[in-house]
């Protein structure tokens, strides 16, 4: 059977473990971010769970917006399905929960980007509803030694 719920600090070390099937090597978060990832107002974490195993995770900012007469946005980040489940809808189900909860918000929009260069990745999220063609993002990354205003920036 398969479950999706709201994810809170008892799920911390099944979602940092299932994080590695998003990117392999990351160092695990230290308390302070932990804490503050959960804690931070807007900031939902929603898992899908099968026979109680941790299997398909996104999280879901809601952002306080002055444009569109006051409505939120949100966006979704860190999805991701178990290796072992993928292609059996987990992450679709995870990835339309986000969406309901963002609509329930009142978000006018949902943003999600993705850093992968594979068009099933692409395909993935246009089955979710995501249109590719109506924007365009931009990221500036932080280096080694922070962002700063050096020349290279605006």
């Amino acid at each position: 059977m398969v479950a999706i719920r709201d994810l809170g600090v008892d799920d911390v070390d099944a979602l940092v473990a299932l994080y590695q099937h998003l990117n392999a090597g990351d160092a695990p978060p230290t308390p302070a971010a932990i804490q503050a990832a959960f804690t931070h107002p807007g900031l939902r974490h929603f898992g899908v769970f099968e026979e109680g195993s941790l299997i398909a995770s996104c999280n879901l900012m809601v952002i306080p917006n002055l444009t569109r007469g006051g409505r939120s946005y949100g966006v979704i980040e860190n999805v991701v399905t178990h290796a072992d489940h993928r292609g059996r809808g987990h992450g679709q189900v995870v990835v339309r929960h986000a969406v309901q909860q963002a609509a329930a918000a009142d978000c006018y929009k949902v943003v999600l980007t993705t850093g992968k260069k594979d068009p099933a990745v692409w395909a993935f999220y246009e089955r979710c509803g995501f249109d590719p063609s109506d924007k365009r993002a931009f990221v500036i990354r932080r280096p080694a030694g922070g962002l700063t205003t050096s020349s290279r920036l605006c």
